[in-house]
């Protein structure tokens, strides 16, 4: 009897707690490998904070998160897992090789990881570009390609798309969907629902708890919406009424 391969992260029990602010209750999630999976919700329903908990540079309360078979934040992790945060994560002032150069060196990762993720975000012809040059589609790729050194196996994008036209967000989400037929594990966040028909799942967010974790056909043909914003809202109606 063949066996289902294990999730690339597996999360039991998170618990996050701020003060006096309770960001995640209580959550348990599986999430497969190989796929792109969106993570969606308004702002402040616990995306960022989710994500966080999976790269292991989150501080949580109580619960186990288990990423590619190790604990989050193991220091095997460090190539295995790439992190694009909302906040640009390269220096303005540096070429985009130096950029690349500078993470490869934290990292420890090899020379040649350099020229494959500079070769798979298209950036070859801007290597001597100071990176506050380049235009935002091309900033966002550099980000991109700082993540990918190493050769990351599972990359988590927090809102990689925010402020870009939408030409540059399907040129992004183009070559997301090239990074996942190559095998890499996406996990992408975004506050816009019509980024979820990219997805080949969707996990859905409020008040850090998952009200949904589904394909986006499935979860429209469950709810009987006419797209994911529809979905959503119906989802956050049935959840208020059985909390009443």
């Amino acid at each position: 009897m063949n066996q289902s391969p294990a999730p690339a992260v597996s999360i039991s029990g998170l618990r996050v707690v701020r003060g006096s602010n309770i960001v995640i209750p209580g959550l348990d999630l599986a999430l497969p490998g190989g796929i792109i999976t969106g993570l969606l919700g308004p702002s402040g329903c616990g995306k960022s904070t989710l994500m966080r908990a999976i790269v292991g540079v989150q501080r949580i309360t109580a619960g186990e998160v288990t990423v590619l078979g190790d604990h989050a934040g193991s220091p095997q992790l460090r190539t295995r897992v790439g992190y694009v945060t909302q906040a640009p994560s390269v220096y303005r002032d540096l070429s985009v090789a130096e950029n690349l150069e500078f993470f490869r060196r934290v990292l420890g990762a090899s020379r040649e990881s350099v020229a494959r993720a500079m070769a798979a975000v298209s950036l070859d012809a801007y290597k001597g570009r100071t990176a506050g040059d380049l235009s935002g589609g091309q900033f966002a790729r550099v980000s991109l390609a700082a993540a990918l050194i190493g050769d990351a196996e599972l990359l988590v994008l927090d809102e990689p798309t925010v402020g870009l036209d939408p030409i540059l967000r399907q040129e992004l989400w183009r070559l997301f969907h090239q990074l996942s037929d190559s095998g890499t594990t996406l996990i992408v966040s975004s506050h816009v629902m019509d980024e979820a028909s990219h997805c080949d799942e969707l996990v859905l967010m409020r008040d850090g708890r998952v009200i949904a974790h589904e394909p986006p056909g499935r979860l429209l043909a469950r709810t009987g919406a006419k797209d994911i914003d529809d979905a959503f809202v119906s989802l956050v109606e049935s959840d208020m009424a059985v909390a009443k």
